[in-house]
């Protein structure tokens, strides 16, 4: 059930109750929302469809039970049906929910990031269009669409997430507060543990080391806001790094490429 709590949410359940009364026998169906006024968030839900979620414009995070996911601009994150989720999306954000049948396509059956083709971007963005697409053309564009999706290249733009509750405690503060710079051994002390204890349970319930994860974060926090119209100087501030090269750096060797050119990447 989705409860309606603020612009976005709203928005978004009325986008499901469309998809439910237009698309509910449609193998795949779309809906197209544009973010207004301040940041929203949809909170927790679930639907029976798998979701894949487009950002054409602005950014979006979509929070699942064990992880959090990017959505930069011309790229996706797909939610397989039955699945836990919130998002959360930048105010300048123009997205598109495209909506699709169980088992009629080959895509994960875990949540993850999709590199969106122009050709797929354009498909979505038709579908979307009800008004003006006929009977025989929808059936075309899903054809194409659920051949194509599955071929679509998986971004690495994921946070592990954990219940574990000191982890959680540790990730509650840098999203809160990601210029936070405290060391390992800092945020040992804080939950009461050793710091080695501290880097063997980030590394048990993640895969990742404790400097590994807290980039990750970093990351995704960094897209978000560049997606959202930040300056590199003003991410690299609120980031907490030293000097704006220090925070290109950084970017450069998770992503290879310079904010700039990755943003420039993505709107081409």
């Amino acid at each position: 059930m989705i409860t309606k709590s603020n612009h976005l949410s709203a928005s978004l359940s009325e986008a499901l109750v469309q998809q439910n009364l237009e698309g509910a026998y449609a193998r795949a169906h779309a809906v197209r929302i544009d973010v207004s006024q301040n940041e929203r968030e949809a909170p927790e839900h679930r639907h029976r469809k798998g979701q894949l979620v487009m950002a054409l414009r602005g950014g979006v995070t979509c929070r699942v039970p064990n992880g959090m996911w990017m959505v930069p601009p011309h790229c996706g994150v797909w939610v397989p049906g039955g699945m836990l989720h919130s998002n959360v999306a930048t105010a300048n954000a123009r997205l598109f929910f495209l909506f699709i049948e169980p088992d009629v396509t080959d895509l994960p059956s875990r949540c993850c990031t999709l590199s969106l083709s122009p050709l797929v971007r354009e498909l979505i963005i038709e579908l979307a269009d009800q008004s003006t697409v006929a009977k025989a053309n929808a059936d075309t564009i899903e054809t194409l669409l659920l051949s194509a999706l599955p071929l679509m290249p998986i971004e690495d733009l994921h946070l592990p997430l954990t219940n574990e509750h000191r982890l959680d405690r540790i990730a509650s503060a840098l999203i809160e507060d990601p210029s936070d710079r405290g060391t390992l051994s800092d945020w040992a002390k804080r939950v009461a543990m050793s710091q080695n204890s501290l880097a063997r349970l980030v590394q048990q319930e993640t895969g990742l080391t404790f400097g590994h994860w807290r980039k990750q974060l970093q990351l995704i926090i960094a897209i978000r806001s560049l997606a959202a119209g930040a300056t590199v100087q003003q991410v690299s501030g609120d980031l907490g790094y030293a000097s704006v090269s220090a925070f290109i750096t950084m970017f450069k060797k998770a992503l290879g490429v310079s904010p700039a050119k990755y943003l420039n990447r993505l709107d081409n």
